[in-house]
Parts: C-alpha cells; sequence; structure tokens
C-alpha cells in the first residue's frame, strides 16, 4: 500500500473484515440525537465508542455526561516532545425519514455496488471510526504512539452541539493540542485527495408569524382577515430575487473575496456543471448570483435558505380556515468576515420593516457561528497535504466547502488551534437524505491516510 510500511500494510490487511464488522455494529445502533425515544441507543452508541478508544490503546477513556447526550474524552499522552493531535468526530445522526425512499432499513448496513449504505456511514461514524482504527493500528504494530492523541467525540452534532461548545470553552488546558484533526468533510471527487480549508458559518433561525388570534372559517372571514401562512410566505418571498441574490440590507456588507490565487485554482478544478445539475441537485436548472461560478456560489458566498414552513390544516381531506399562526426555519450561511451579531440584527430589521400588514412576527436564533479559515501554510496542512498524496498518488488539492463544522470554529476560538479537515467522503454521498452511503474503499483508506499522517506529523 503506498504512503505504508509493510508491517502496518500487513496488519491492516489482516484486520480489514473485523474492522469491517465493528463499523456494521456501531452503524446498527439508531443514535438519533434529535429523537428523544432514541435516547438510550444514543447513550450505546457512546459506550459503544468508548470501548472501542479502550481496545485501540487509548490510556484514558473518559464518558461525560452532559444535559443531553454524553461526550467522550480519551487520551495517550506517552511521547514527549513530540505533537499533540486532537481528533474530533459526532456518533449521533440524523433521522432517517422518508423511511419509504430507503432501498434497505437505514439501521440494516448493507454494501452495494462497493459502498456501504446506511444512516451515518459517511456521516460522521465511518469517518470518526476510520480515526480510532488508524490510532489502534499504530498503537498495535509499533508497541507506542508516533505522537500524542486526544479524542474528544460528541452525541449532539446534528442538534447543534450545544454540550461540546460549552466543553471546548471551558477545558482549555485539558483539551491542549498542536492542531485537530477532523474527518467531517468529502473529497473533492472519487480519488482526488482534498483537504478542505474553509467552512461557512450557519445562523439558524426560526420566524413565527401570528394573524388572528384563532384560526378563522375562510368562508365568514376570507378576503377580512391576515392569514399567517400567506403573510409568512409573502415575507420570505421578499428575502432574495430570481436569481438567488439576497436582497437583506447588510448582508453582504463584510463579505470578503476570495484571492484571485483561490479562484484560479477552483477553476482548474474544471467541474462539469451539466453532472453537477444531474447527479448531485437533479433539478432542471441550478441558481445563484449570475456572473459567479457554481464553486464561488457554494464555497465563498453567503446563502439564505428556508428549511421549512408550518401551519394551518395539512392533512387529509379538507378543512378551510385561515390560519392564526405559521412557523418558518431558515438559515444563513456567512463568509469570511461577516459577523454573526450582524448578520441577526440585519435580518431582525428586515424582518420588522417587511411584515406584511396585520401579522405580527417573531424571530427566533437557534444557534450561529462564523466562517472558518486555515492557513494551507500551517505545517500540519502541509504535512496532511503530503501523506494523503502519497496515500493517494496524486496531487492533494486544497478547497472550501459550503457546509459548516461548528467545532471548527469554537478549537479555533477557545484552544487556538487551526483543524486538518482531512474528508474522505464523497459529494453524492447523500448525507441526511435518504440511502446514505460511503464508499467501502474510502473507509479502509482513510484508516490508512490517518495513519500515514500521524506518522508523518509525529516525525
Amino acid at each position: 500500500m503506498r504512503g505504508m510500511t509493510e508491517s502496518l500494510a500487513s496488519y491492516l490487511n489482516a484486520n480489514q473484515q473485523r474492522h469491517l464488522d465493528e463499523l456494521f455494529a456501531l452503524l446498527r445502533i439508531p443514535s438519533i440525537s434529535t429523537a428523544p425515544e432514541h435516547t438510550a441507543d444514543v447513550h450505546r452508541a457512546a459506550a459503544f465508542v468508548a470501548e472501542s478508544l479502550k481496545q485501540a490503546g487509548m490510556t484514558t477513556v473518559d464518558v461525560i455526561a452532559t444535559d443531553r447526550h454524553p461526550l467522550i474524552y480519551a487520551e495517550c499522552l506517552e511521547a514527549p516532545g513530540k505533537p499533540t493531535v486532537l481528533c474530533y468526530g459526532h456518533y449521533d445522526v440524523q433521522p432517517p425519514d422518508p423511511l419509504d425512499l430507503w432501498e434497505t432499513p437505514p439501521f440494516e448496513p448493507v454494501i452495494r455496488n462497493g459502498n456501504i449504505y446506511a444512516r451515518g456511514a459517511a456521516d460522521d461514524k465511518g469517518q470518526m471510526y476510520a480515526h480510532i482504527k488508524a490510532v489502534e493500528a499504530l498503537r498495535a504494530v509499533h508497541g507506542r504512539l508516533p505522537l500524542n492523541i486526544k479524542f474528544l467525540i460528541e452525541g449532539e452534532e446534528e442538534v447543534g452541539g450545544a454540550s461540546i461548545a460549552r466543553y471546548v470553552a471551558t477545558h482549555g488546558e485539558r483539551l491542549r493540542a498542536d492542531v485537530a484533526l477532523v474527518s467531517d468533510t468529502a473529497l473533492y471527487a472519487e480519488g482526488v485527495p482534498t483537504l478542505c480549508i474553509g467552512l461557512r458559518g450557519l445562523i439558524y433561525l426560526e420566524v413565527e408569524a401570528t394573524g388572528p388570534s384563532r384560526d378563522l372559517h375562510s368562508g365568514l372571514y376570507g378576503g377580512a382577515a391576515p392569514n399567517a401562512v400567506f403573510g409568512l410566505a409573502q415575507l420570505l418571498g421578499k428575502a432574495k430575487d430570481a436569481e438567488g441574490r439576497i436582497l437583506i440590507p447588510g448582508v453582504y456588507d463584510d463579505v470578503a473575496e476570495p484571492a484571485p490565487a483561490e479562484l484560479e485554482s477552483w477553476k482548474s478544478l474544471n467541474l462539469d456543471e451539466a453532472r453537477y445539475l444531474k447527479e448531485e441537485v437533479g433539478s432542471s436548472r441550478l441558481t445563484g448570483e449570475t456572473g459567479r461560478m457554481v464553486l464561488e456560489r457554494v464555497w465563498s458566498r453567503p446563502t439564505f435558505e428556508v428549511h421549512g414552513i408550518g401551519g394551518g390544516f395539512t392533512g387529509v381531506g379538507s378543512k378551510t380556515v385561515i390560519p392564526a399562526k405559521a412557523v418558518a426555519k431558515v438559515s444563513f450561511r456567512l463568509v469570511p468576515d461577516q459577523d454573526p451579531d450582524r448578520v441577526i440584527a440585519a435580518f431582525k430589521e428586515w424582518v420588522a420593516r417587511e411584515t406584511p400588514p396585520g401579522i405580527q412576527t417573531e424571530v427566533r436564533v437557534m444557534n450561529a457561528s462564523p466562517a472558518v479559515m486555515v492557513s494551507p501554510d500551517h505545517v500540519a496542512i502541509a504535512t496532511a497535504a503530503k501523506a494523503f498524496s502519497e496515500v493517494y498518488g496524486r496531487q492533494t488539492v486544497l478547497i472550501r466547502s459550503g457546509g459548516s463544522v461548528p467545532i471548527v470554529g469554537d478549537l479555533a476560538t477557545h484552544l487556538h488551534i487551526p483543524s486538518v479537515m482531512m474528508g474522505f467522503g464523497l459529494p453524492d454521498d447523500a448525507l441526511h437524505s435518504p440511502n446514505e452511503k460511503f464508499r467501502l474503499e474510502n473507509y479502509y483508506t482513510a484508516i490508512r491516510t490517518v495513519a500515514h499522517f500521524l506518522t508523518l506529523y509525529g516525525g
């Protein structure tokens, strides 16, 4: 295997089936963090991960109770004078709904066409577990680790990560490290070693609209009474123009443009827009700001999206009411230099000004985090790029991600360390959707690559 010593390659080959069986056992646990009825399953997944860390040779493994779901901290600090890497991951998953769209049950992992299909396969159980198996392999083969290792693994990433954010903010000494390793992103394309050096930030909000004091008969009051659902739709319809440009004043004020060299590197990736439209988006056309390439729109531009609207009657049959209340869940994705507080203030001011007559609105902030950029010149990033290239046999590309990984910002703010965002998923892995998958070979390659990175960085 490229980038591997013969002894390590032999160990990984000999234990390949066991590593897969263990991942399947973890994937069978429905650790859905947002569903109270699955609280026991979330705790069961935490116990499974903690036991795996013990088996990997961690000298300390703590399952830490929180207000919601457990954190897992582990360490092995037996390499004095060597760097310390803090490995992050999460064992909780999104709900699998709608179940009827899954080809096989979401918590009964199967292999089809070279892919592992299961909820959490790529996000993030498969990638997180690869860290543990890489550390296990290094310790088993060499009897020791090439550097110092810490793990911090959470069970609330899919519900905002409040517990880990508090823990990072208050346990700086325990978590002290030179760099974090985060595998919760994706390769740019199959076989292309990829490091993510930028993430968009996220503001998640609820907007509630209230019209009449109660639901009203649409025959008796239609034409005179304000409709909360329609009023909310009118409001949200003013947020963007037909091309997707945000019309809320102030949102673009602090947006930092990518450097010319970065834009040129994105152009060199030669994104196939037709394939992207057909295979990843699956719509009749792409939208977004004219004059900007697709990668620019999804990596370096702010967005405003509506995730769902609830209100009125949507059951079987008919019920002619004018709804009294409606709620929309919305979000902004932020880019470098945007301040979440300033964007929230601009949004609240806009909502107050643009709310239709007869409708009252309330904006509730669920969570907010800024965008994050990591310097490509940091020694850990350069080492990770080298490890990736040597395992894959081709040049590592540096990209941004349109998504958000809030822990990366927390680690930068409170621990003052950068994150090596070394992801092994693929753009079409259907994260948060039915038939989520993780390429089987990418699971094995993740273990090899992480082990090689830790070896090089320890040297």
